[in-house]
């Protein structure tokens, strides 16, 4: 995998990420369906409440990423070229599985940290630059062969976690608002222990959401159902 310097500090790629004004938050959270509001909402993480749905239709960025990666599994052991290259290939594929191979035996909390840090080390993209699209929601795969923006480093950090054995109910994808930088972002949650954990290409190290106060999330989801979330 040709990731680029992980050295940068926070505080730099937080200034990139002001350039992610179009991340799905803004398309979705208009779209997302009125029905999910009778139910009844519940606590959640950052202080916000939530009501589950099982309607993935308006979510079809996620959907198609999810099914990109289902088939670029099989198609990358095959094929052969270089972690430089910008096609997924086999040495993509290895490097990460060799990875998570390497962590496997580890218990949770190790794993989501070891994860976050292998991703972060990717270099930040818009997906203006990357794929010439205002919003693209790039799979496993196409992320680490050719980088990419938040969502991109959440859903890399997603399966990754999928492969290590978590169930879909530990983890999700969450859009939020960032109220410090006044955009859109995306993040992981993990949940470890009783405890909800942040994996954020933003932030060098976990930390509990507790400890989160400029979050304010907006959806959340994994493959099988999506939260709105409220404060």
């Amino acid at each position: 995998m040709a990731f680029a310097d992980g050295s940068k500090t926070w505080f730099a790629k937080a200034a990139v990420a002001v350039l992610a004004v179009a991340l799905v938050t803004s398309a979705l959270v208009v779209t997302t369906p009125t029905h999910a509001a009778k139910a009844k909402p519940t606590a959640s993480f950052f202080n916000s409440k939530e009501v589950r749905s099982k309607n993935m239709k308006p979510f079809k960025k996620w959907t198609a990423a999810v099914k990109r990666y289902s088939s670029e599994k099989g198609t990358a052991k095959k094929t052969k070229g270089s972690c430089k290259s910008k096609k997924f290939n086999k040495c993509h594929y290895e490097t990460w599985i060799k990875f998570l191979v390497s962590i496997k035996k580890k218990d949770k909390l190790t794993q989501i940290k070891a994860v976050n840090k292998f991703m972060n080390k990717s270099r930040y993209i818009t997906d203006k630059n990357n794929w010439g699209k205002k919003d693209f929601w790039a799979s496993p795969g196409e992320f680490m062969a050719r980088f990419g923006d938040c969502e991109d480093f959440a859903i890399a950090k997603f399966m990754s976690l999928r492969l290590l054995g978590f169930k879909n109910s530990e983890i999700r994808v969450v859009a939020v608002k960032d109220l410090n930088l006044k955009v859109g972002h995306a993040i992981l949650v993990a949940f470890v222990d009783g405890k909800t954990y942040v994996l954020d290409n933003q932030i060098k190290q976990v930390i509990a959401a507790e400890r989160v106060r400029h979050y304010q999330p907006v959806f959340s989801i994994n493959t099988k159902y999506w939260w709105r979330h409220s404060t």
